[in-house]
């Protein structure tokens, strides 16, 4: 091998293992649920290359509205699936499409885009 190949195989790893570390390892911006009025459990979630935030904080036992206002046209966030509580939503370019949901039991609940790029959390407390 010379140097070259060397040089090359280096920088492969190197942009392999940021990729794991931003897509798996990453600090993730987490906010917590805003109650209204009704008692309404409320969160806007701006879907633009991922979600953001992509952890979001609920309390158990009481009403959820997710606000998922998607900022693009990228097929990949065309659709968002939280397979927990077996929601499936179409979510249109440059318009809010709203989540309701009333989770039962605490935990950490995934959610990802149709193709499962895109990643994001219900943590349930």
């Amino acid at each position: 091998m010379d140097t070259t190949a060397v040089i090359v195989t280096i920088v492969g790893l190197s942009l392999a293992g940021f990729v794991l570390w931003y897509f798996f390892f990453s600090a993730r911006q987490t906010a917590s649920a805003v109650s209204s009025s009704s008692g309404m459990q409320e969160v806007d979630i701006t879907v633009k290359g991922g979600y953001s935030p992509d952890v979001i904080e609920v309390e158990r036992g009481k009403p959820v509205q997710l606000h998922f206002y998607r900022d693009e046209e990228n097929s990949c966030s065309e659709e968002l699936l939280m397979p927990d509580f077996s929601i499936r939503r179409d979510l249109p370019a440059f318009q809010t499409t709203l989540v309701e949901l009333l989770p039962k039991e605490a935990g950490r609940f995934e959610f990802t885009c149709g193709m499962g790029m895109l990643r994001g959390a219900l943590v349930v407390k």
